[in-house]
């Protein structure tokens, strides 16, 4: 049996000739991963107990790491990084709240209000 989670969904356009544009915000929060995930210097996100706990159930996340909270069409994010070693983590931080930032908005056409960087752990490769 297929377990099916609850999704909240957000009109992004309304038109009485074409009809309506929903996202849900797990699309919102999988764009935001995505993006973070393009910086260079961002190991991988970052997720929590019931982000790993859905993993090894076999539930595969693609918005691990990532929150997001979307009202009246403007978004706040929240991410958690694993950065690698030797990058300067406020230079790598700021990089993605662009990226997340910018890339939102440009799918989207919702504001991003906030970014907000939490570094959960540091890459370090085998040989140091």
């Amino acid at each position: 049996m297929e377990k099916t989670f609850e999704q909240n969904t957000y009109v992004l356009q309304e038109d009485e000739d074409l009809g309506t544009v929903k996202i849900a915000d797990d699309v919102v929060a999988m764009i935001a991963g995505l993006a973070a995930t393009e910086v260079e210097g961002v190991a991988s996100m970052a997720g929590n107990i019931s982000h790993d706990l859905m993993s090894k159930m076999g539930v595969k996340s693609l918005t691990k790491g990532v929150k997001v909270e979307v009202l009246s069409k403007r978004v706040k994010a929240e991410l958690a990084l694993v950065i690698e070693y030797g990058y300067n983590i406020l230079t790598v931080s700021q990089r993605v709240q662009e990226k997340v930032k910018s890339t939102i908005e440009n799918m989207t056409g919702l504001e991003v209000l906030d970014v907000d960087i939490r570094i959960a752990g540091v890459n370090i490769p085998k040989d140091k």
